[in-house]
């Protein structure tokens, strides 16, 4: 049977370092600290909120905007921490997973010669999306070791073109955070202009030493031209419910609702359910950065004879380490000798440059069991 020729809309993609990397972990059995999920359980709590959404028949499909319990839950955590009243039924919808939350965005608004800033190294997902709708990625590398924003570079991109400029904070995969000068940047460059933002806060609950998470909710002036992307699913450590939600302006989420409703149409509805009871209890959230810090200030001290030096991380799942020329220049081929020299997987942030920048960076996701944590530090540490 000969093929059908398919003009493909995202050609020559090539196999992405978490699958190459998950594999070589199966295969050599190794101690997997490259893809961005826990392996620990999430709270029990949740876990019998969910049941009980079962049991009380909370098994149909949900309103395509989601549950409306969750909507209002959500906006009432947004005003309280962010001080930004958010309109529940015409400004949030609820998302198969944080990753949806930005894909849809994109779909919403991107046109076939429109140009999107995006800053590297970046979450994986950014550049396909831009790409697959006919649109240009315009990368600016953050500046390295501490990945900061050159907003004078911003300034020198933007132009008739630029449509979206897109942020991430806490940054996956750096752990950095965006600060108000950041903000009062963006604000200067967008005003008067018709460039949207889609700002991608997966990670907001989980910030380190006593940081704040700054919103884009919490900036009205740059909020009326934005896409704000969260996720349950991680910070609440089960990311295989792939449950998230977006929050935008009225005249946005018009858009974005346009093509959610085609598209999955609805999102799980027990875990709605559960979720709209479980945020009730505003601990469920304050008590994520102590928990997160542990394991990364627990890890930190198990690598403290290793040669790989950490990076500071103010957020996410992530701790990047920095390699000297002794242990290899390239990143890519130090993660994967690293499989079979100690069997641990580690990610080459240079996977995260479309041209493969490479500074000798390695990510780590703390998000481990203790056990976990301290077994990967010992086999690491004899790298001296």
């Amino acid at each position: 049977m000969s093929k059908i020729e398919i003009n493909s809309k995202l050609p020559n993609l090539p196999t992405t370092i978490f699958t190459i990397m998950s594999q070589l972990a199966i295969q050599h059995r190794a101690i997997n600290l490259g893809q961005g999920f826990p392996d620990f359980s999430m709270d029990s709590v949740l876990h019998d909120l969910v049941e009980k959404a079962i049991k009380d028949g909370h098994n149909q499909y949900a309103h395509t905007f989601g549950f409306q319990g969750l909507r209002e839950v959500l906006a009432h955590k947004i005003s309280n921490l962010y001080g930004s009243n958010i309109d529940s039924e015409t400004e949030i919808t609820i998302t198969p997973g944080g990753t949806y939350a930005i894909s849809n965005a994109l779909t919403s608004v991107l046109r076939e010669g429109d140009e999107v800033i995006y800053f590297e190294p970046c979450f994986d997902s950014y550049v396909p999306n831009i790409k697959v709708m006919g649109a240009k990625p315009v990368a600016i590398p953050l500046n390295f070791p501490d990945y900061s924003i050159p907003w004078e570079k911003v300034k020198e991109a933007v132009n008739t073109k630029t449509r979206m400029i897109m942020i991430n904070s806490p940054n996956n995969p750096t752990g950095t955070l965006l600060g108000l000068a950041d903000f009062e940047e963006l604000k200067s460059i967008t005003r008067g202009t018709q460039i949207i933002i889609l700002s991608d806060e997966v990670y907001e609950h989980i910030i380190f030493d006593g940081e704040k998470h700054h919103s884009i909710l919490a900036h009205p002036e740059l909020f009326e031209r934005s896409f704000v992307a969260f996720s349950l699913g991680k910070v609440f450590h089960c990311t295989g419910w792939k449950i998230g939600y977006s929050v935008a302006p009225s005249y946005l989420t018009k858009e974005f609702r346009n093509h959610h409703q085609f598209n999955v149409f609805s999102v799980n509805t027990p875990m709605q359910v559960a979720m709209a009871e479980y945020l009730l209890n505003p601990q469920s959230f304050l008590q994520l950065p102590s928990l997160f810090q542990a394991k990364r200030d627990f890890f930190a001290k198990e690598m403290e004879g290793c040669i790989l030096k950490p990076l500071p991380s103010k957020g996410s799942y992530f701790q990047c380490f920095t390699f000297p020329e002794s242990l290899g220049t390239n990143s890519r081929k130090v993660a994967l000798d690293l499989v079979e020299r100690v069997g641990v997987v580690l990610i080459p942030v240079s996977a995260f440059y479309q041209d493969e920048t490479d500074n000798r960076v390695l990510r780590i996701c703390i998000a481990k069991k203790e056990e976990t944590l301290k077994e990967a530090g010992r086999r690491l540490s004899v790298l001296i």
